[in-house]
C-alpha cells in the first residue's frame, strides 16, 4: 500500500551554529498534528496500518510481533512534525561544539564536511568523555586540546578509533532501524532523506520504544511478555560495574571508556543503590565550565542536580515484561538498574536489551555478529 507525501506549512527546523534553515521532512499522509496529540492520531491509524503488517509466519504465541510491527512502520511514521536537530560544520572549535549541545538540549551531533560536502561522522558525549580522558593532567590545568582544537583536528588525532557514519533513509523500516542500532553499537541513528542529502532527525532507541508503546494495547499480547525478567534471563548480571559516592569524576570517566559502559550504579557503602551516574551527566561539566577539575567526587558533581532527581529508576527480576516496558517509557530512561528486596544492585537492563529481546531474536538474528 504506497502512502502520499504531505506537503505541510510546519517546518523540521535544523540548528547549526554556522547557519540554520529550514525544509519540509517527508512524512506519511494525514494532517500535521501537534506532538501531543500524536497518540491519538496513531491509535486512530491503527486499523491501516494493523492490515499491513504480515502476520502469517507468527507462531501462536505471537513471539515475532513486535519484530512484524516494526517492519510494518518506516522511519518517517516515527518523525514528528516539528523537532530540533543540531549539525556541526568539523571546523566548528570543539569547546563551542560542547556548548551547543548543552545550549540546545542535545546530546549528539550529525557532522557536515564542507570540503567533502557531505556528512561524516557524529559528535557525541563520548567524544567529549574521550578528549577529557586523553588531555586532563591536574585540577586547574588548562587543557588547551579542548580549547583550541577543531573538531576536524579532533576526528584526525582518533581517526584510527572513528566508525564510519551510520545512518538510515527515511523509508527504512523501523526493523532496519533497530537492526542497524545495534548490531553497529550506537545509541544514535541520524534519518538522512537521499533525494535531498537532508539530515532530518535522530532515531534512538528511546524513541523507537516509545512509539511501540503507543499501539501496544492494541497488537496480540505475545506470551512472554507476562513472564519475569528471571525467566526471561534479559539484561546484564555478571561484572556490573560501580562507583561510589566519593569516586572521581576522572576514574568515572576512564571506567566507561575502559569497560565500554554508559552509566555507573552509585552505591552507599552497604552496597544499595542510591544514585546514577550517567554519560550524559558528564556534559554538565561543559555546562557549568568545571572540567577543569576532574579530581572532584560524583557526589559534588551531582549535588547541581538533586533538587530535580526524582531517585534511580529501578525494578527486579521477579517483575514482569510488560511492568518493565511501561516503566521505562514512563520513566523516559535509558536503562532501568535491577536490584534485589534490599536495593543492592544485581544487573542492569539497557534499552539495547529489551530491543534486542523484542526485536531481533525472534528473527533469528545475533546482535554481536555484523551483516
Amino acid at each position: 500500500m504506497s502512502r502520499k507525501r504531505k506537503s505541510s506549512s510546519l517546518k523540521l527546523r535544523i540548528i547549526s551554529p554556522l547557519r540554520g534553515y529550514n525544509f519540509e521532512p517527508r512524512r506519511s499522509s494525514g494532517p500535521p498534528q501537534p506532538e501531543h496529540l500524536q497518540s491519538a492520531v496513531y491509535t486512530k491509524r491503527f486499523s491501516e496500518d494493523f492490515e499491513r503488517m504480515d502476520l502469517g509466519d507468527c507462531d501462536e504465541s505471537h513471539k515475532q510481533m513486535f519484530a512484524k510491527f516494526m517492519k510494518s512502520h518506516k522511519c518517517y511514521d516515527l518523525i514528528p512534525t516539528s523537532a530540533k536537530l543540531v549539525i556541526f560544520d568539523t571546523q566548528l572549535m570543539v569547546k563551542k561544539a560542547f556548548f551547543a549541545l548543552v545550549y540546545n538540549g542535545v546530546r549528539a551531533a550529525p557532522l557536515w564536511d564542507s570540503a567533502k560536502q557531505d556528512y561524516v561522522g557524529m559528535l557525541t558525549i563520548t567524544d567529549f568523555i574521550s578528549i577529557l580522558q586523553k588531555y586532563y593532567k591536574a585540577p586547574l590545568a588548562h587543557m588547551e586540546e579542548l580549547e583550541e582544537h577543531k573538531i576536524d583536528t579532533w576526528r584526525e588525532v582518533l581517526k584510527d578509533k572513528q566508525k564510519p557514519f551510520v545512518h538510515i533513509e527515511p523509508d527504512a523500516s523501523l526493523f532496519e532501524a533497530v537492526k542497524t542500532l545495534i548490531m553497529n553499537h550506537v545509541h544514535r541513528l541520524p534519518v538522512i532523506d537521499k533525494n535531498t542529502g537532508n539530515a532530518i532527525y535522530i532515531l534512538t532507541h528511546k524513541r523507537i520504544l516509545r512509539f511501540m508503546y503507543l499501539y501496544i494495547n492494541d497488537l496480540p499480547r505475545p506470551d512472554f511478555m507476562h513472564q519475569t525478567l528471571a525467566e526471561l534471563n534479559i539484561g546484564t548480571y555478571e561484572n556490573i560495574i560501580t562507583a561510589g559516592p566519593d569516586t572521581p569524576i576522572i576514574k568515572a570517566l576512564n571506567l566507561f571508556v575502559e569497560h565500554r559502559i554508559s552509566a555507573l550504579p552509585v552505591v552507599d557503602e552497604q552496597g544499595k543503590v542510591v544514585d546514577v551516574y550517567a554519560k550524559f551527566d558528564v556534559i554538565n561539566l561543559a555546562a557549568e565550565k568545571t572540567y577543569n577539575n576532574l579530581d572532584v567526587t560524583i557526589s559534588q558533581a551531582l549535588e547541581h542536580r538533586t533538587a530535580g532527581f526524582e531517585g534511580v529508576v529501578k525494578c527486579q527480576n521477579t517483575e514482569t515484561l510488560n511492568i518493565i516496558i511501561e516503566r521505562l517509557v514512563m520513566a523516559e530512561v535509558h536503562r532501568l538498574v535491577v536490584v534485589d528486596k534490599e536495593d543492592h544492585v544485581k544487573g542492569i537492563l539497557s534499552l539495547s536489551d529489551l530491543l534486542t529481546f523484542l526485536v531481533l531474536n525472534p528473527m533469528g538474528l545475533d546482535p554481536n555478529k555484523q551483516d
